[in-house]
């Protein structure tokens, strides 16, 4: 463990709320289309239960590896459809970008900036380039590269998408440590020869959250939050 340079960060629901992010889009939209009748909520439900279906034909090679700004724009147009609402083009254009300005975990930005004192940091997300950067950028998270599923073109849970990335930063496997509130991404990381850091992310899904709520396996870290994993790493 004391070997680890690098710690990349899964970032939906890791470093960000997405859930609440998304359903903040969808309200306003709803209500100018008519479907005020609709739970924003349960409709960021209905888009994200589209993800990894999406990019399992990207990871099966049915499909060649599509950014997922695509992705999620497909899903949100069919996913909208199963509920009945229709909305021009560039409306669904607009709204897809709710994924680019999703507001991170109140821990986060005070935890990256302790743990890049001692580590790089950056994300290791299935997020296409822009869509991070943007994130990035409007929430001020202080990430020393951008790195993720584009940029290795693999999807996680892929071993390519861990070992690409350490590639990458011109380090061994061992020496990348991946931080996640998802055990099945950890095992994943782990698999990949990785260091792992579990951090608690128990609201990402709601209260009704019945998923990630326990640290399953013995991960080389467990972590409350980011603040957290600062101090036990003596950022």
């Amino acid at each position: 463990m004391t070997a680890v340079k690098a710690l990349v960060f899964d970032t939906f629901g890791t470093v960000v709320d997405w859930r609440s992010g998304i359903a903040r889009a969808l309200a306003p939209f709803l209500l100018a289309h008519g479907r005020a009748d609709l739970d924003p909520f349960a409709l960021a439900d209905a888009w994200r239960k589209r993800y990894q279906p999406a990019m399992e034909e990207c990871r099966a090679g049915r499909r060649p590896f599509t950014r997922l700004d695509v992705l999620h724009r497909e899903n949100l147009e069919t996913m909208l459809a199963d509920h009945g609402v229709s909305a021009a083009a560039a409306d669904l254009d607009a709204l897809n970008l709710a994924w680019h300005a999703l507001d991170p975990w109140p821990d986060v930005i005070l935890g990256l900036h302790r743990l890049r004192r001692k580590f790089f940091v950056a994300p290791l997300s299935n997020g296409n380039i822009l869509l991070l950067a943007n994130m990035a950028k409007r929430a001020g998270i202080p990430w020393d590269a951008i790195l993720g599923a584009e940029t290795v073109q693999a999807y996680k849970p892929q071993p390519e998408a861990y070992t690409r990335t350490a590639e990458i930063l011109g380090i061994a496997p061992a020496e990348l440590c991946l931080v996640a509130a998802h055990n099945g991404d950890l095992r994943a990381a782990r698999g990949a020869g990785l260091a792992t850091a579990f951090v608690f992310r128990r609201g990402e899904h709601g209260p009704g959250q019945a998923t990630d709520m326990t640290a399953e396996d013995p991960w080389d870290w467990i972590c409350q939050d980011f603040i957290d994993l600062a101090q036990q790493l003596d950022c």
